[in-house]
């Protein structure tokens, strides 16, 4: 593989200055892909109902099309899975992408085109190689094998040749034949459905290899980097695979794990973030060290930001590129090469720089505290904890929150379900120290925690180990890209999680 190393560099160099022509007029570049979107979606019943061959202009588009949810799209869904054609989209749908449903209980099915797969993820994923090796010229990433921690695979069962699976999944079995050189596992482990089984496979097919790079949720990839070390009686993955150079992350908050990644993987690493969705793989981070994630505008998907105050109107403003605002929060809104049309993707984005355009998550839509007027969300959490942790020297697992409702006996507050490797010494002076940390992060809920008024002291539980891995099996959630809702405004997850505590020896 050394052999072909520069050479893809040299590659990777070349595709670097298309990126920097939609980075130098992103506005154009929008413009290009909503256009290019129109004239494939007016030849379906979608396009046709909404009039798609009249639609010329941005304007036009927004005043035809409303804001979709997934319920509004399902109807157009459901004939695609039963092989119905150009509902959506104008050319055939083989597979689908079944999502991880972190606002509910219910899979959601998004519709993955050839166009959404190649020109989409799999270009983006190109692109995310290609930053990367402008931002570190001397990498020796391809020398070696990537480590994919990947979904599971089923057939969908009411047509042959119509496939669901995790979106790695869909993406793993659509990869061209080369990919094997060059990733890890091999892809009947890759795709293994029972994870516990999966992780231990995963450790022990892998620990001989010349990993390079290892790419997935920090959680689940916690999990199988720990068991190789105790495989291997190593300190750290660079004892493991001493060329390891590249971290890639996404699907929840890196902030409350960085530390202990460091101290797992070791000195001399780079972290990545990236941000791949079911409906579309919108955003990389293009620099080394630096918040913030470069939006991908060329790679067939158009985007339309929320103000949240918006959501829930009969009739919601959306806003362009050129309109948006630094560090405020939006529900992004997208219109893909997947044949979603003004599609809400339920997370909350925020804007760090405006040229270029990039972007960090801010949380989910649907996955906040507001009981009390704090209006409280997953970056202020994800911080407040993270600083709480590294205070105390403690590692964290996985955590949620939900309000505690006020009544007559009881002030409001917040109840914290926390799994720590090690849980802190002192409970209430952690507690303390979070509280501190999210008042100074969140003025609203600052207001309300003056004097005890509207919120009392957070109340913390530091939960048994194995609590939030037994409710993702309980839900057959385990692995892949599945994770705990962070926060909730109802009591629901917060109440489940509590019993599996207690029944917990």
């Amino acid at each position: 593989m050394k052999i072909f190393s520069p050479a893809l560099s040299r590659l990777a160099r070349l595709r670097y200055s298309r990126i920097e022509h939609w980075v130098n007029d992103p506005i154009a570049a929008q413009r290009e892909v909503l256009q290019d979107l129109i004239t494939h979606g007016q030849y379906t019943q979608f396009g046709r109902k909404y009039q798609f061959s009249e639609i010329f202009n941005i304007r036009k588009f927004k005043e035809a099309v409303p804001i979709h949810e997934y319920e509004d799209l399902k109807p157009y869904i459901d004939p695609i899975m039963d092989g119905t054609d150009a509902v959506l989209w104008n050319t055939p749908v083989e597979w689908f992408a079944k999502s991880s449903g972190t606002t509910n209980d219910k899979s959601k099915f998004i519709p993955m085109t050839k166009e959404s797969i190649e020109d989409n993820h799999f270009q983006a994923a190109k692109d995310v190689l290609t930053s990367y090796y402008h931002a570190v010229p001397e990498s020796d990433l391809l020398t070696g094998k990537g480590l994919v921690i990947g979904g599971s695979h089923q057939v969908h069962p009411i047509k042959d040749q119509i496939q669901y699976g995790d979106l790695s999944a869909v993406l793993l079995q659509n990869s061209p034949f080369w990919s094997s050189f060059i990733r890890t596992p091999e892809l009947s482990i890759a795709l293994m459905d029972e994870w516990e089984s999966k992780i231990e496979s995963l450790a022990q097919s892998t620990i001989l290899e010349n990993v390079t790079s290892i790419a997935g949720v920090p959680t689940w990839t916690m999990v199988l980097i720990k068991r190789i070390l105790a495989i291997t009686g190593k300190q750290n993955i660079k004892e493991v695979w001493p060329n390891f150079e590249l971290y890639i992350h996404g699907g929840v908050s890196f902030t409350p794990y960085k530390n202990e990644f460091l101290k797992l993987i070791g000195p001399d690493c780079n972290y990545v973030e990236i941000y791949n969705a079911s409906e579309g793989f919108f955003a990389a981070q293009d620099r080394i060290n630096q918040e913030g994630m470069l939006l991908f505008l060329e790679h067939g998907i158009f985007y339309e930001f929320m103000p949240i105050e918006e959501y829930g109107k009969e009739k919601p403003r959306t806003i362009g590129l050129d309109k948006v605002e630094l560090g405020k929060n939006y529900a992004i809104v997208v219109s893909t090469n997947g044949g979603l049309w003004r599609y809400l993707v339920g997370d909350t984005i925020q804007f760090v720089t405006l040229a270029p355009y990039r972007i960090k998550v801010s949380g989910r839509l649907k996955q906040f505290i507001n009981a009390f007027g704090e209006e409280v969300i997953a970056d202020n959490t994800d911080k407040a904890i993270s600083d709480a942790c590294t205070t105390f020297g403690v590692t964290l697992v996985d955590y949620t929150a939900a309000p505690i409702y006020m009544s007559d006996a009881n002030t409001g507050a917040h109840e914290w379900l926390i799994e720590f490797v090690e849980a802190p010494k002192d409970m209430t002076a952690f507690t303390v120290c979070l509280d501190k940390n999210l008042q100074a992060l969140n003025s609203d809920y600052e207001a309300k925690r003056h004097k005890n008024i509207a919120l009392e002291l957070p109340r913390v539980i530091a939960v048994k180990k194995g609590c939030f891995h037994e409710w993702l099996k309980g839900k057959g959630k385990l692995g892949g890209q599945h994770k705990v809702p962070r926060l909730s405004n109802e009591r629901k997850l917060i109440e489940e999680l509590k019993h599996i505590h207690f029944e917990l020896k």
